[in-house]
C-alpha cells in the first residue's frame, strides 16, 4: 500500500468556542510539522490561560495516521482528547494540533456532555479556519560543474520543480523540492549527468 503524498490541513490557525451550563471551552488549532512544535503551542497555550482547569489537546502528523495523541489533562478519561481527535480525523485532517481549554462553570456536565462539548468546541475552530489541501515535499540539493550548467537547468526546466537557492560557481548547487511522487523521475534524470551530486536535505 502506498502511503499518499497529499493531505488536508489548515491554513492557518483558527479558534473556536463552546458553552455549555457555564464552561466554557475555548479552541486553538494550528497546522503543524513535528512534535516539538506541538509541545510549544500546548507549553504557550498553559502559560497563557494558567486559570483554566484543563487544556485537552489531540494532534495527528503525517499521511500513515500511525502518529497521533489524544489527552484528556484530567478529564475523564475518553471524553475530551478523544473526541477531539475524532473530529480530526472525521474531518480528514492531519499535520494538525487542537487545543481546547475549559473553563468549568460550576455544573458538571457527565460523560456524554463532556464528549458533545468538546466535539463542538473542536468543529467550531475548523469550521471557522480555512482547510486547504498540500502535498508532502522532498527538498533536495544537486552539486555539479559548470561546464553542465544547461544540461541541469534544461532538465530542471522541463520537470519544473521548485527552486528555493542557486549558487553558480566553478561548483554550482541548486536546491530544489517538489512533492514525493514526482522526485524519482527527477533524480533518475539529474543522475545521467555528468559530475552531479545529489543530496537530500529534507521533507515537510
Amino acid at each position: 500500500m502506498t502511503v499518499p503524498d497529499n493531505y488536508n490541513t489548515l491554513q492557518n490557525a483558527s479558534e473556536g468556542i463552546y458553552k455549555e451550563k457555564g464552561s466554557k471551552f475555548i479552541t486553538y488549532a494550528y497546522p503543524v510539522y513535528s512534535e516539538d512544535e506541538i509541545k510549544e503551542y500546548v507549553s504557550e497555550l498553559k502559560k497563557q490561560y494558567y486559570d483554566a482547569r484543563h487544556h485537552c489537546f489531540a494532534w495527528q502528523l503525517g499521511t500513515d495516521g500511525k502518529r497521533f495523541r489524544a489527552n484528556d489533562d484530567g478529564e475523564p478519561s475518553g471524553t475530551a482528547g478523544k473526541p477531539i481527535l475524532g473530529q480530526i480525523r472525521s474531518y480528514e485532517l492531519t499535520n494538525i494540533l487542537v487545543v481546547v481549554i475549559r473553563y468549568f462553570g460550576g455544573t458538571k456536565l457527565g460523560t456524554s456532555g463532556l464528549i458533545h462539548a468538546y466535539k463542538e468546541a473542536t468543529i467550531d475552530a475548523f469550521e471557522n479556519g480555512t482547510i486547504i489541501e498540500k502535498t508532502i515535499n522532498d527538498f533536495y540539493r544537486v552539486n555539479f560543474d559548470y561546464g553542465v550548467m544547461n544540461d541541469i537547468m534544461k532538465i530542471l526546466k522541463e520537470e519544473a520543480p521548485e527552486i528555493s537557492k542557486q549558487d553558480f560557481n566553478l561548483r554550482c548547487s541548486i536546491e530544489w523540492n517538489c512533492r514525493q511522487s514526482d522526485v524519482d523521475k527527477i533524480i533518475s534524470r539529474l543522475e545521467k549527468v555528468e559530475s552531479v551530486d545529489i543530496e537530500f536535505l529534507r521533507t515537510i
